[in-house]
């Protein structure tokens, strides 16, 4: 659901990190920007450098965990089951 007004801070962050792999268009959206991306762009950098983290893109949220827990990951199994 998208948000009534732009958020900031740690609710910025937040709302952009969970919707990151949608891209910027659809976060920018969902946090309440419209489609305002330059102004999006620039509250999520400074909401970030606010709490000490840089972030260059929207992409620099999407964590290797993130990717994980969303099956990006990689399978480790044996050839077949008698090599176990």
């Amino acid at each position: 659901m998208a948000s009534s007004q732009p958020l900031t801070g740690i609710e910025l962050i937040d709302c952009a990190k969970a919707n990151a792999e949608q891209g910027i268009a659809t976060a920018a959206q969902l946090c309440g920007y419209g489609t305002d991306l330059n102004k999006f762009d620039r509250e999520l950098k400074q909401a970030c450098q606010n709490i000490g983290v840089d972030v260059k893109e929207l992409s620099d949220l999407i964590t290797p965990q993130h990717m994980m827990q969303q099956g990006a990951g990689i399978e480790v199994a044996p050839d077949t089951p008698s090599e176990l």
